[in-house]
């Protein structure tokens, strides 16, 4: 059986984006792997075995683009309404929070953030099928 290990997005600044995934999300360096022309560098944290991989490469001065196939991550937490709160207060622009009831009964509590390069995170209540 396959085991999901990581995903990995391509960064323009090492430092605003490890900063970024540690104050959101409490990820820190785990790894980190100094090539010629790129640095690989795997953060996580004790929530999950599941890391996120950031990719720098040496010399890019433009953003990337990201196309329309990317879609987005998703990190679930105790407290959305809290860690809501705490990223607005530190400026980072999270959207708003939105009770998702297709059906009338709330199976989703969630929110999206952009991160540095911004990619698309969802952050989503922890419980049901979002543990």
């Amino acid at each position: 059986m396959a085991k999901y290990i990581h995903s990995m997005i391509r960064v323009l600044d090492e430092a605003r984006s490890v900063a970024f995934y540690e104050t959101c999300f409490g990820l820190t360096v785990v790894d980190r792997l100094d090539f010629d022309s790129f640095t690989l560098i795997y953060l996580a944290n004790a929530e999950s075995d599941t890391e996120l991989e950031l990719t720098v490469n040496k010399g890019r001065t433009e953003p990337y683009d990201l196309g329309d196939g990317y879609g987005h991550v998703a990190f679930s937490v105790e407290d959305v309404d809290g860690l809501h709160a705490r990223l607005e207060a530190l400026g980072l622009g999270p959207r708003k929070l939105v009770d998702f009831a297709p059906g009338g009964e709330v199976i989703a509590r969630f929110f999206f953030i952009a991160d540095p390069d911004g990619y698309q995170i969802e952050v989503l209540k922890r419980g049901g099928r979002f543990k």
